[in-house]
């Protein structure tokens, strides 16, 4: 996997280069300060995965990004940012962005998002998804049914289907259209989401209703 970043503060760049230097399988491929190197860089590299910062001094990394799709380049982009900010979230959710993370995360968090952006999934800060539970204008987990808070509440600790059919006393296909029905109604794109969720909002099976 080959990796650019691109920070405009060159030790935030050499912090980022030490943390994926920790994986066997990553190559750090260059770095860059503005859009203009960025874009250069990237396309000269090809980069599997670039780690850009939101705020480039008068740039915002959001328009470098923006500039790379139109460009046709393939690479996958993961925003570091000091900013949870609605705002800030919604525009990069046009961007279509890979990953957010904010940069108080802890090293391992960054490395999870890495992997899971580069297997083609999306990846937001934990701490984001309760702020796109209020965007909603409420809780997404109040179209939630019961059984769907269960299974929820399964993902949140990790558990595969097979595990959440024994625990819950129901069939895996029964698992799978209740994880089909969840990612709909929570609009989040796969398991790994919900259950990042389900732990941002810290649900738990005692604060359920079944009325």
């Amino acid at each position: 996997m080959k990796i650019v970043i691109v920070d405009d503060h060159p030790l935030v760049r050499r912090g980022l280069a030490a943390v994926i230097s920790m994986q066997p399988d990553v190559q750090f491929a260059g770095e860059a300060t503005n859009g203009q190197e960025a874009l250069q860089v990237i396309e000269e590299t090809q980069p599997d995965l670039v780690l850009i910062d939101l705020k480039l001094a008068d740039e915002s990394g959001l328009d470098v990004i923006k500039a790379a799709r139109e460009r046709g380049i393939l690479s996958k982009f993961i925003l570091l940012t000091s900013s949870a900010s609605r705002e800030d979230f919604l525009k990069a959710e046009e961007v279509l962005v890979d990953g957010y993370v904010l940069k108080e995360a802890l090293p391992e968090e960054l490395l999870f998002a890495i992997q899971l952006v580069y297997k083609g999934r999306k990846y937001y800060d934990p701490g984001l998804m309760e702020d796109k539970m209020r965007m909603s204008g409420g809780s997404p987990t109040d179209e939630l049914t019961p059984k769907e808070k269960e299974v929820l509440i399964e993902l949140g600790q990790g558990a595969c289907n097979r595990e959440i059919a024994s625990r819950l006393f129901i069939s895996e296909f029964t698992v799978k259209k209740h994880v089909s029905q969840i990612l709909a109604k929570l609009q989040v794109a796969d398991r790994t989401q919900a259950a990042l969720f389900a732990n941002a909002v810290g649900l738990t099976k005692y604060e359920m209703s079944y009325d």
